[in-house]
């Protein structure tokens, strides 16, 4: 005999309403939802007021939503900034040191370019020279520094006479014959040659060390106004050198002067010009007629 039936009489047909209800209200919202969008693609204007109600509506949340995320922005940036102040500050300290070297560049160039003008100014006072001739040697390993060159009595060279390169002095003329000439260098411990400063005209005497470099000596003793790299041009005094001609670069600053290194390196220089002297009255005020023949007394005035 067949167990009875646990199940209602009325439950199977309970669900079957429910599952025809739920297919009714589906077919139902589909053909609402049709209905609709063909109105919205129709005419897209229809439901403005429904949206505009609908964005009303929601709005205070959203607002609500903005400053939660404008706040938590701020707070974020606040720390993120506070984190990165570090390397910030050392970017900027880079930056002024390289500020404060392209400020000192530029004063460099200034004070260059004033230099400059001021050797350009004397320029104009170019002589001619007596003879362009070739410098044919000298006596670079010797205690005493001197030079030849090819021109002597017969070309127009007298004792006491300056030579110079294209770049600046080489010394001056101490013994002349008849084709040939002998040039006291101004790198020789005899050689004294009046000369100033390029920048601020400060007055010293260019003396010979005998190994290549000279020795700048000032006539005022006290604060030493001179800085390496200046550079130094005959002052015209003693006659002998017309003055704003290039002379050495200060390379050691000492308490009393400076070192310097010449200009002209007469081992490099082929030709030199030999140039009438500056004042011949001055300097032959200063000369017996034996003196001027022979050259002797060796100092570079």
């Amino acid at each position: 005999m067949a167990p009875p039936s646990s199940r209602r009489a009325g439950h199977s047909r309970k669900a079957q309403y429910s599952v025809f209800t739920g297919y009714v209200l589906a077919a139902v919202g589909a053909v609402i939802g049709a209905v609709l969008l063909a109105i919205s693609l129709w005419r897209p204007a229809a439901f403005s007021d429904v949206r505009g109600i609908a964005v009303d509506a929601v709005e205070p949340v959203g607002q609500v939503g903005a400053e939660a995320r404008s706040e938590s922005s701020g707070v974020v940036g606040t720390i993120r900034d506070y984190f990165r102040a570090g390397s910030q500050n050392a970017q900027l300290r880079k930056e002024n040191e390289l500020a404060r070297l392209r400020l000192a560049e530029a004063e460099a160039v200034i004070q260059e370019n004033k230099r400059l003008k001021k050797l350009l100014g004397l320029q104009d006072q170019e002589l001619a020279p007596v003879v362009v001739t070739r410098l044919v040697g000298s006596t670079a390993s010797s205690t005493r520094r001197f030079a030849y060159i090819g021109a002597g009595r017969l070309d127009g060279v007298r004792v006491g006479m300056p030579v110079r390169s294209p770049r600046g002095i080489v010394g001056r003329v101490l013994e002349v014959s008849s084709n040939t000439s002998r040039v006291l260098l101004l790198t020789d411990s005899e050689s004294v040659l009046p000369v100033r400063s390029a920048r601020d005209d400060t007055v010293a005497f260019a003396e010979g060390r005998g190994n290549g470099q000279l020795r700048i000596r000032l006539v005022n003793l006290g604060i030493n106004p001179i800085k390496k790299g200046d550079l130094f041009v005959t002052s015209g005094a003693g006659g002998y050198y017309r003055p704003g001609v290039a002379v050495a670069i200060a390379t050691e600053v000492t308490n009393d002067g400076a070192v310097a290194r010449m200009v002209t390196d007469p081992s490099a220089a082929d030709f030199v010009a030999v140039e009438p002297i500056w004042q011949p009255e001055l300097v032959a005020g200063t000369q017996t007629p034996a003196s001027t023949e022979l050259g002797a007394g060796g100092s570079g005035n």
